[in-house]
């Protein structure tokens, strides 16, 4: 994280820390795109702007978050769905074009698209 220069940064910095939070707090839903150098190099980034941009289009509020490497290089671009009360799901080797699928089955009809998972994590 850069340094910050003034109090007018500190400001913006609180702001969008509060309105993620408060994202957080409401959808108890989170998106983490794997974005270390492997994923990168698999298409890490196209496959998040697909995702912020199919979440805006549905009108969706989801916490969407970078992690780096998490050891499934060859699964990249890694996708993980955390939602209360559900297991975290992996999804592996999301493309741009599997993410409207992926949002309309697993955030808007509560369906896992287990084709695609990878691993499955505990209820948070």
């Amino acid at each position: 994280m850069p340094k910050l220069t003034g109090p007018e940064e500190l400001k913006q910095l609180r702001e969008r820390v509060q309105k993620e939070t408060k994202v957080r707090g409401e959808t108890n839903t989170r998106i983490c795109i794997g974005m270390g150098t492997c994923g990168i190099a698999a298409g890490s980034r196209e496959t998040m702007q697909a995702i912020i941009q199919e979440l805006k289009a549905r009108n969706i509020e989801a916490e969407v978050v970078t992690v780096g490497c998490v050891g499934m290089c060859a699964q990249e671009p890694l996708v993980d769905i955390e939602q209360a009360g559900a297991p975290r799901v992996t999804y592996g080797r999301v493309r741009p074009h599997m993410v409207p699928t992926l949002i309309e089955e697993h955030l808007v009809n509560g369906n896992i698209v287990t084709k695609w998972v990878v691993a499955k994590g505990t209820t948070i």
